[in-house]
């Protein structure tokens, strides 16, 4: 990434992830929500937007290459109603491939619901300001640093430690 992209990331007001679907997993969230009803284009955007949250859209040039992969890999199927709307079925092989990629589909749904209790609820917040601070002491530390190998595994070492201290910690009800 390009300085200026780095510099314009950290002082943008609105601060959002570059890359929010690993690869894969936006076709196997796709065909997760046609696996349940038949939908067209529209309803999916929306429908990907109400799992990821945060007033996330996908946008048509991400939706229609995606929905070509899956029609090519006769994992869904499309029929043009009566308006002339394509509208979307999964297919017998969709439903294996969906089947197999069972612990896929649910990680994704786990974290996105993750994402949204984080963004939507004000218990969060500190949770939230303190995961965009650290985000954005990393990104001024390697615009304005070269780190050498060790000062990488050190900084790393150093998130590991805090994410086992909280996955341990004690929470009382």
């Amino acid at each position: 990434m390009p300085n200026s992209d780095i510099i314009a990331d950290i002082e943008s007001p609105v601060k959002t992830r570059k890359r929010l679907f690993e690869a894969g997993h936006m076709k196997i969230l796709v065909l997760h929500l046609i696996s349940q009803a038949p939908k067209f284009s529209y309803d999916i955007i929306k429908d990907v937007g109400t799992v990821v949250g945060g007033g996330y859209s996908p946008s048509t040039g991400t939706i229609y290459p995606t929905l070509n992969y899956l029609e090519e890999q006769q994992y869904i199927h499309a029929e043009l109603n009566a308006d002339e709307r394509k509208q979307y079925s999964i297919t017998a092989l969709g439903t294996q491939h969906l089947a197999a990629q069972q612990s896929t589909i649910e990680k994704i749904l786990c974290r996105f619901d993750t994402r949204k209790q984080i963004h939507n609820n004000e218990v969060y917040i500190d949770i939230k300001r303190a995961m965009e601070n650290l985000k954005a002491s990393l990104r001024l530390k390697i615009l304005h640093s070269e780190l050498s190998a060790e000062q990488v595994r050190e900084i790393a070492d150093k998130i590991d430690q805090a994410a086992v201290e909280i996955s341990r910690m004690e929470l009382t009800q």
